[in-house]
């Protein structure tokens, strides 16, 4: 029975750190409900988790996901105390059961098919991966080496093209004599642009909340300096400084404990406002490019978004919304949100999988280096 109290304390600490309210209190009524059920009822089980660990409707998908993927049909694997958890070796294929027939035939080669299915995870929408999977896209993303963005600077520096530098070339003549034996040049220094993440975390965008924000790791712990990140919910929060931690799972977990409002309700208007008047205006967002990630459902005014996006793309370089629904067949930007902002959007992308996030980031440096405004294009 340890063993399996262990396991069931896994399963609500991995909730927690998915941004569910799962505290001690929930934890044990969820163990005492277990006992009653017992553990090998698995309908039984689920019920006790869900009536003791959800804390409001938003949660009961999230819930869904994390069960499913944590009591599949595989014997469960539990934590031993002072022991991490084993784990295989090779990440599973990504193929189903019955597209496993002529496995073991001469030439197979097994790294090659781990590439394979590597390849084929960075398709895969965010929200469908299983657990094994969703360890695997934690290490692509920890591989990924996202170019931070830069701009042109007003001061100059040595080069070997470019104009030609006067204070150089004078004293280079008087080395020699007053001769012009060397020409040397200079061009445009650069530096970093500042770049804003600004992230879901409703419940509607719960599935993709933790991908998102270790994306956004990834590009504060390339440019710690240049990159700021925010969440979007109910209320505006910070969270640069809980991101800018080395290791991810430490970054991650200051993060849920920074923002009170995961899986909550959405208010992009109210929030952008705030974010605008306390950090934009004064120059966060000056010059910047702001990338917004959401599905677009708004519960307050879209009236209010409308003007804040119009607000914020007079300061912006550049503004990117990545919906994670605009990687689906048939999408149209009908939500409230998606149409009140569009029209002050450069760039309306997907969201959903790693292959999408790498394409955003490319967009972030088209915005950042392209002399003209992009019009949206959601096609």
């Amino acid at each position: 029975m340890t063993d399996a109290v262990t396991g069931l304390v896994g399963f609500a600490r991995a909730l927690r750190h998915s941004g569910m309210a799962c505290g001690p209190n929930r934890v044990q009524h969820f163990l005492d409900a277990v006992e009653q059920v017992g553990v090998e009822d698995r309908e039984g089980l689920y019920w006790a988790g869900r009536l003791t660990l959800c804390s409001e409707p938003d949660d009961i998908p999230r819930y869904d996901v994390a069960f499913s993927a944590w009591f599949s049909s595989q014997p469960m694997q539990v934590e031993q105390p002072g022991q991490p958890m084993s784990r295989p070796a090779q990440i599973a294929a990504l193929s189903g059961p019955d597209e496993g027939e002529g496995e073991g035939e001469e030439g197979e080669d097994p790294l090659s098919a781990a590439a394979s299915d590597a390849e084929i995870l960075r398709d895969r929408d965010l929200s469908e991966l299983t657990t094994a999977e969703r360890d695997h896209l934690r290490r692509l993303l920890d591989t990924l080496r996202p170019e931070p963005p830069t701009r042109p600077a007003l001061r100059r520096e040595p080069g070997k093209r470019g104009t030609l530098s006067p204070r150089a070339t004078l004293r280079s003549m008087l080395r020699s004599g007053g001769e012009p034996v060397r020409l040397p040049k200079q061009h445009r220094a650069r530096r970093a642009r500042r770049v804003v993440l600004l992230i879901d975390v409703s419940g509607s965008m719960s599935p993709y909340a933790d991908a998102l924000l270790r994306f956004a790791h990834v590009v504060v712990r390339r440019a710690p300096t240049s990159t700021e990140v925010f969440t979007l919910g109910t209320r505006m929060t910070r969270v640069s400084r809980q991101l800018r931690q080395r290791d991810p799972e430490a970054a991650l977990l200051a993060a849920s404990r920074a923002v009170p409002d995961f899986s909550g309700g959405t208010r992009l208007g109210e929030t952008l406002r705030v974010f605008l008047d306390r950090w934009g205006q004064r120059g966060l967002a000056r010059g910047a490019v702001v990338v917004l990630f959401s599905d677009g459902w708004e519960r307050g005014d879209s009236g209010e978004l409308t003007e804040q996006m119009r607000r914020l793309r007079r300061l912006s370089r550049g503004v990117v919304w990545a919906n994670p629904h605009a990687g689906h067949d048939g999408y149209q930007p009908v939500q409230s949100g998606i149409v009140a902002a569009l029209p002050h959007v450069d760039q309306l992308v997907a969201g959903h999988s790693l292959r999408s996030l790498e394409d955003i980031w490319s967009w972030v440096r088209r915005l950042s280096r392209s002399g003209e405004r992009l019009p949206a294009d959601f096609t």
